[in-house]
């Protein structure tokens, strides 16, 4: 290029002076054409130069679009990754509340079997207190299994069971004493307990020494263990067995009174009674229900 620049100076500077022959300008374009055709040359070696790393160019920015693409890809991997982590957590989550609300179930339960074993526990005491109740109302009524008469213990004389008044008993010209005692009975097979005790100890205090009297006796005792207060039965069972020794209603007084121990957790006066049962009066009701009791004790 300098050349060229130095070729056309020499020819404006020839122009100018007039000096310049034919020939010298002939010469100086020749000079110049093989100048440009040079620079030419050298101008196609340098894009000849350039075209591989044109290509090595055009690589780089290939890499760097994959690259990009790669980029983007694991990108949209970790999105859909934490997308994923966050359902796995809902649903631990869910699992969580799920075994929560099976721990809950299981506590009620739990809470209701315990509640139903007191409920059966309940049950079964009203069923045995029922049983015995039909029990002895059987024997007083004379009804329901023929069993043989209570042997008294050596040296006590028994008295004739007591002719049942009212529904006890059927008949008529009922008197006044057994239309009272009738009244009171009739009170406890209602289940009215306390009036029917309170009719039972008027009745013993209008009629006392009757052939019913230690009847009446044994009701109020059996009033207060159907009001579960054993204590007071205790008592009231304990006057039949003193008051009228030689009566029909002594085994069964003498067997209530030792359930009613048993009630109150005193297992070794409940045993003593009811072993005394079995000794003095075998062969009876109310010996047997001694004795399956007395297996019960532990």
């Amino acid at each position: 290029m300098r050349r060229c620049l130095c070729a056309l100076i020499i020819i404006v500077f020839l122009s100018m002076t007039g000096c310049a022959t034919t020939n010298d300008l002939r010469r100086v374009h020749s000079d110049l054409n093989r100048q440009i055709q040079v620079t030419n040359e050298k101008i196609a070696s340098v894009e000849q130069g350039w075209s591989p790393l044109r290509g090595e160019i055009a690589g780089v920015r290939n890499e760097i679009a994959k690259d990009h693409e790669a980029i983007q890809l694991l990108r949209g991997s970790q999105a859909e990754g934490r997308a994923e982590m966050t359902d796995i957590r809902e649903q631990l989550q869910q699992i969580r509340g799920t075994v929560d609300g099976l721990r809950k179930d299981l506590l009620s339960a739990a809470s209701r079997t315990v509640k139903r074993e007191e409920e059966e526990k309940v049950l079964r005491e009203k069923l045995d207190n029922l049983t015995f109740r039909i029990n002895f109302i059987e024997s007083f009524l004379g009804i329901g299994k023929n069993e043989e008469p209570a042997a008294a213990p050596a040296g006590k004389v028994v008295k004739q069971p007591a002719a049942a008044p009212a529904k006890e008993t059927a008949g008529k010209g009922r008197t006044d004493k057994e239309s009272v005692y009738a009244a009171a009975y009739e009170l406890f097979k209602e289940a009215k307990y306390e009036k029917s005790r309170e009719a039972f100890e008027n009745f013993l205090k209008q009629y006392p020494g009757t052939e019913f009297s230690d009847n009446a006796q044994f009701w109020i005792g059996e009033c207060y263990y159907f009001e579960k207060k054993y204590e007071k039965a205790i008592i009231e069972y304990d006057k039949v067995t003193k008051n009228f020794p030689g009566g029909n209603k002594v085994p069964y007084a003498l067997l209530k009174q030792g359930l009613s121990f048993l009630k109150l957790g005193d297992k070794a006066s409940g045993k003593l009674l009811l072993q005394q049962v079995t000794k003095d009066y075998p062969n009876t009701s109310q010996a047997r229900i001694a004795r399956a009791k007395l297996l019960e004790i532990k």
